[in-house]
Formats: structure tokens, sequence, C-alpha cells
């Protein structure tokens, strides 16, 4: 029976990894297509080269700004380092006035509509008035990705400690649990995997809060690169930098993901099994 069922697992994790590579061959081949339907069509004529240049001008521009001139990495580094840190920064914030607002009736009334008013505000139209208060540098650009980054896990957060399972709530509060207790040990655990779908959005939009700064202030980051290869219409360059964020923008997500899956292990099938497994082998051990 044990070699039946190991034979199944071997039979279904086979399966799992052809139709994983044939979707992963099938996107290749579409890609591949376009971009050379892209290279044949702005060679043809048919694409204005000025403003759709050609794939292998792109590559080449790759070349030039990541190893020949090796221009884009101090741009490069300052967008990442500023949407890590805003990420992180307004994440803390959302996450824990988030808990505070769910938790607190009082604290919800009054300040859950200003919270709501202030998200249907605009993002971008707030960052000049951000640029204005705090000027030009760092901090205002740590600002304006903080306001992006907030609101998604503020409202996660809030709908995770509010839709809280009320069984369980009252089975602590019979048990005579204290508030930080239930909040430690019932609410955040079952608003974990919400709160972490709602990080997942606010990194992503992070790179957009970086993006928004750098257009306005235009001093340094791959915003401000971009700006400066559009107007010197070196338009090959602009792409391989928009390219570039693209990549980051799919390694983010992909990033969350595996995190979601590490940290909100129980919402999968992998990460039960991967749990379970390893309470097996630290009770077999000695």
């Amino acid at each position: 029976m044990a070699v039946q069922d190991a034979t199944s697992e071997v039979l279904v994790d086979t399966l799992e990894r052809s139709l994983r590579n044939r979707r992963i061959a099938k996107h290749v081949g579409i890609f591949l297509t376009l971009t050379l339907l892209w290279e044949l069509g702005s060679r043809m004529g048919w694409l204005d080269p000025l403003f759709y240049p050609r794939p292998s001008n792109i590559i080449r521009s790759f070349w030039l700004i990541y190893f020949q001139n090796a221009n884009v990495w101090f741009h490069l580094y300052s967008t990442i380092s500023l949407v890590i840190i805003g990420w992180v920064l307004g994440s803390m914030l959302g996450i824990g006035l988030g808990a505070l607002v769910g938790f607190n009736t009082v604290i919800r009334r009054f300040l859950k509509p200003y919270v709501i008013v202030l998200e249907a505000t605009p993002r971008i139209a707030v960052a000049p008035l951000l640029i204005a208060a705090l000027g030009f540098g760092v901090n205002s650009k740590l600002a304006i990705i903080m306001l992006v980054c907030f609101f998604a896990p503020f409202i996660n957060t809030l709908s995770g400690v509010i839709n809280v399972n009320e069984e369980r709530l009252e089975l602590f509060r019979s048990m005579r649990a204290s508030k930080t207790q239930i909040l430690r040990k019932l609410v955040l655990p079952d608003a974990i995997p919400v709160i972490m779908a709602g990080e997942r959005l606010a990194l992503t939009a992070a790179l957009s809060g970086a993006l928004v700064a750098e257009f306005i202030q235009r001093d340094k980051g791959i915003g401000s690169l971009i700006l400066v290869y559009t107007r010197n219409l070196n338009m090959a360059s602009a792409f391989a930098c928009i390219f570039t964020l693209t990549i980051i923008g799919f390694l983010i997500f992909k990033g969350m993901e595996k995190l979601d899956h590490y940290i909100a292990y129980w919402k999968y099938e992998g990460g039960r099994e991967r749990m379970s497994s390893k309470r097996k082998r630290t009770m077999v051990e000695p």
C-alpha cells in the first residue's frame, strides 16, 4: 500500500512538472513570436522606429546601460532602496493602525471614515503637497511611497481583525484571556492570510510610488533616468529601463507569493505537508 502511494505521488509530481514545463514553453513561444513581429514591423517600416525601437536595439541598450556605461546601477540602487524602506514603514503603519482600529470600536468609529476619505483621494494629487511640505529629497519620496503602501495593509488588517471567528473569540473570552492575548494568539494569526494579500499589493504599489516621486523630482532613480532618455529621444534605452521595472515588478510579485506560502503555510497543501513532515522529523529525532 505504501509503495502504491509513493508511486502515485511520483506520477502526480511528474505530471504537474510536465504541465508546468509545457505552460512555460507556450509562454516563451508567444513572447518570441511577438518580439519577432515587433522586429519585423520596425525593419519593414510598419512601426515608427523613433517611438517603437527595434528589440535588437533594446537588447543593445541593455548591454550599454548595464555593462559598457554601467550608469543604471546607481539609479537602480536608489529606486530599490526607496521601495523597500517605504514599503516597510508604510506596512508597519498600516498594520499597526489597522489592528488598533479594528480591535477598538471607539477608535474605529472615529478614525475609519477619515481613513476611507483619504483612501479615495488620488495619491498622485497629494504628492506635490508632500514635496512642498517636506522639500525635495529622500524624505518626501519616502512619504509618497508610505502613503501609497499604507492603505492595502490597513484595509486588509482591519478586515481580518473585524471578521475574526466569533466562536473562537467567545472561547478566548470565557477563558478570561486579556485583549493582548486575544490579539496575539487569535486575531493576528487569523488575519495573517488577509494581511499578506495586502502586503503583496503594497509592495507592488511601492514601485509605482517611487516612480511617481522620481518623475516629479527628477534627481535620481530609474524614473528620472527614463525621463532623461525620453527627453533625448533615446527610446531604446528608455524601453530597457521600462523592461527593467517590469522584471523587478515580476520578481517582487513572485517573491511575495513565496513569502506568503512560507508565512501563511496552512492555506496551502504544500505548506501543510512541509510543516507536517517537519514535525514528524522533530518527533523522531532524539
